[in-house]
């Protein structure tokens, strides 16, 4: 393959200008390392945000893809594809609700919780039905998740947005309590278990259980988008279950399918059979590639023991990160090191979108996130010696920037 000059491939005449991205072109990677065109390698802490669960090139993966591939690729919804009950049965045994329904992407996933939520609503005579979200979340950039979504900078020039929502600052019950209090047309309550676009924010294990006790009180629907944090990237399948809760409806994607687009909406009893034939549906979600992925990276997952891996190194990363940057900490210029297992953000006291492109130069791939936080969600294979490398590649970086911010 002939090389591409990172300034050709930066300049992408013909696709649409949507994207801020590096001056990079990636060529294939291996386990935690991406290669680009000329040959540059990087250390992935980013696994193509929060996608790539098993890295890359897979010793397991890439075969079962391979055989599925030489089989059938696409079979359409009027037909049975054998790995959707597969795949459904997987996710329902993790996750302790009943039924699934399969799309392609996160966005998709949550567009369908929304109607879920809505028809939900409708069914017990809710003309207007709606739904509490919150503060800093992100769900998409449909109409209707961005609607959802609490942030004005990407909702600025998208009006009129869709009605129906009320919304609540994280982790604050009595506030979620007063902003609902006496209104009849409240269906559900929608939030990420920990907010990922937002600024890598968790949302505290007591609250969840108020919150679950609450929806249950007031009939809503308690509807988890566990897109960034799920699939084990916290140590546990669903970042949910760290405060011992089961929600009504949770979707789900990135991390499912380890690079192939999966979308999940799992839903417990009380959301089950809200969609009839009719009520919802998609051309390519829950195709034979994307099963096939998504029940090989669950099975490769329990083989290779990641929830495990995930918890064991993200807790040694954190503290790696809060070891080097202590002065920095002590000072207040990071702010705080949060989020849990290979899910970390660090909140510095500026801007920092600059570092992405520094942390690149010096061989390792990152984001930045609400401005301010430096987003860490690598590969879940992730081990100890590159855990530490990603400490010793990005801290000094990130010291060097706060004291020429200073």
């Amino acid at each position: 393959m002939p090389a591409v000059s990172p300034a050709i491939e930066a300049s992408s005449p013909h696709v649409m200008n949507t994207y801020g991205r590096l001056p990079i072109a990636l060529s294939h990677g291996q386990g935690c390392r991406v290669w680009d065109v000329n040959g540059k390698c990087y250390l992935d802490a980013l696994g193509g945000i929060a996608v790539n669960t098993l890295g890359h090139n897979h010793t397991k993966l890439v075969p079962a893809l391979q055989d599925q591939i030489s089989k059938i690729i696409h079979s359409c919804n009027y037909y049975h594809v054998p790995n959707q009950e597969v795949l459904a049965k997987m996710l329902v045994e993790l996750s302790g609700m009943t039924n699934v329904f399969f799309c392609s992407t996160g966005l998709e996933a949550n567009e369908a919780a929304l109607k879920l939520a809505r028809k939900f609503g409708h069914d017990k005579g809710i003309e207007r039905p709606e739904i509490v979200v919150y503060e800093k979340a992100f769900h998409g950039r449909s109409i209707a998740t961005l609607s959802a979504t609490g942030n004005p900078k990407i909702q600025a020039g998208f009006g009129p947005l869709v009605e129906g929502f009320i919304r609540v600052p994280i982790n604050d019950i009595e506030g979620l309590k007063q902003a609902t209090d006496g209104n009849p047309n409240v269906v559900a309550v929608f939030f990420e278990a920990i907010q990922g676009e937002g600024g890598i924010n968790p949302m505290h294990s007591d609250y969840l259980r108020e919150l679950r006790a609450l929806c249950d009180a007031r009939d809503w629907l308690m509807m988890v988008d566990e897109v960034q944090c799920g699939m084990g990237r916290t140590g546990k399948w669903f970042a949910h279950q760290w405060a011992g809760i089961v929600p009504d409806v949770m979707p789900l994607a990135k991390g499912l399918g380890s690079g192939v687009p999966v979308g999940a909406v799992v839903a417990g009893p009380k959301a089950a059979h809200i969609f009839q034939p009719g009520s919802h549906g998609t051309t390519f979600g829950g195709n034979p590639l994307a099963m096939r992925a998504g029940v090989e990276t669950i099975r490769i997952m329990k083989e290779d023991g990641l929830l495990e891996n995930a918890a064991s190194v993200g807790a040694h990363l954190k503290s790696g990160l809060q070891v080097a940057l202590a002065s920095e900490i002590a000072s207040g210029t990071v702010r705080e090191i949060r989020g849990q297992g290979l899910m970390l953000g660090i909140d510095l006291v500026k801007p920092c979108g600059a570092l992405t492109q520094q942390a690149a130069d010096a061989g390792l791939l990152i984001s930045v996130t609400a401005d301010t936080v430096v987003r860490l969600v690598p590969p879940l294979i992730l081990n100890r010696a590159e855990a530490d490398e990603i400490v010793a590649l990005l801290c000094p970086l990130i010291s060097a920037f706060l004291k020429d911010a200073s």
